[in-house]
């Protein structure tokens, strides 16, 4: 592989880290003004709309089989993204939150375990104590009480974890652009008929809300996934997936910055071991990078 593209693919996928890590204080900050479900819908709306108008020729000779699994995958789509924003509303510590729902990556073996007997590495069979013990150091650093917050970013991460297997099964050969949009079109749409039913029309949104609505959608949304499509075609995938991990840390550092939370002793440990357990999960592309750069410099 050319080394500037692949250099010039991990200083995207770092920036890509830092949009996705923004949309959480772009999304805690536009639930000051909007019915949680009703904003998550109206980010993945957009998201998904500008995508569809971005990447519209690719569009041309998609056939519905190829779409209905796609749209399926965006339903679970839209059910981590509902416990995601119900976290996040009731969330005292955006930070602790970020690494719970990335732990998704960690409960993808053991989903395709589950699902298609799929034998997870031993790389995946270590990782999952220090995942526990992480979890447990996050819920109750504070004594024996848990946030309901936790559960739902919990939620989160195990949908996702469904979805990536979903995805990694499905034989669909549509382009990324097309993909991506449909499922974020297809997790607005479900969203917006649950934030109907349950929460009603909202009676207003201020300009200021609605400009972190459209920094949520257009920047951490649509930009984010445009650039990672792109930065994953210049790398290779497994590179691509520990940089990713980065996302839980810039989302900390954010929250530090922007809300001014400060985490407990314990919950810093928390966090600290389930980055170890993401890295830990994916050992052998952490192991191959290590190899790479060592070549690098002999």
């Amino acid at each position: 592989m050319n080394q500037n593209f692949a250099f010039k693919a991990e200083l995207l996928l770092i920036l890509v880290t830092i949009f996705a890590a923004l949309g959480w204080v772009f999304s805690k900050e536009s639930l000051a003004g909007m019915p949680p479900l009703f904003f998550i819908a109206m980010r993945f709306l957009i998201g998904g709309g500008a995508l569809l108008l971005i990447g519209k020729k690719y569009f041309h000779g998609v056939q519905w089989r190829e779409v209905f699994p796609v749209i399926l995958i965006g339903a679970v789509m839209a059910m981590a993204m509902l416990f995601w924003i119900m976290g996040l509303k009731q969330s005292s510590n955006l930070g602790v939150g970020a690494f719970i729902a990335c732990l998704g990556v960690v409960f993808v073996p053991f989903i395709g375990r589950l699902l298609f007997g799929d034998r997870p590495t031993l790389s995946i069979w270590l990782s999952l104590p220090i995942a526990v013990l992480g979890l447990a150091f996050l819920a109750l650093s504070d004594g024996l009480e848990l946030e309901i917050s936790h559960l739902y970013f919990l939620g989160t991460a195990i949908c996702v974890a469904f979805q990536l297997n979903l995805l990694s099964r499905f034989l669909i050969s549509m382009h990324a652009l097309v993909l991506t949009s449909i499922q974020l079109t297809t997790t607005g749409v479900l969203l917006l008929i649950v934030s109907l039913f349950v929460e009603g029309t909202p009676s207003g949104i201020s300009i200021n809300i609605m400009g972190w609505l459209l920094c949520s959608a257009l920047i951490s949304t649509s930009l984010r996934y445009l650039l990672q499509m792109y930065a994953m075609s210049l790398a290779p995938v497994s590179h691509g997936a520990v940089i990713l991990n980065l996302e839980p840390v810039w989302a900390a550092i954010f929250a530090m910055l922007w809300f001014n939370e400060i985490m407990t002793i314990g919950q810093t440990i928390g966090c600290f071991l389930v980055f170890i357990a993401m890295l830990t999960s994916r050992w052998p592309q952490v192991r191959s990078i290590f190899i790479r750069s060592k070549r690098k410099t002999l």
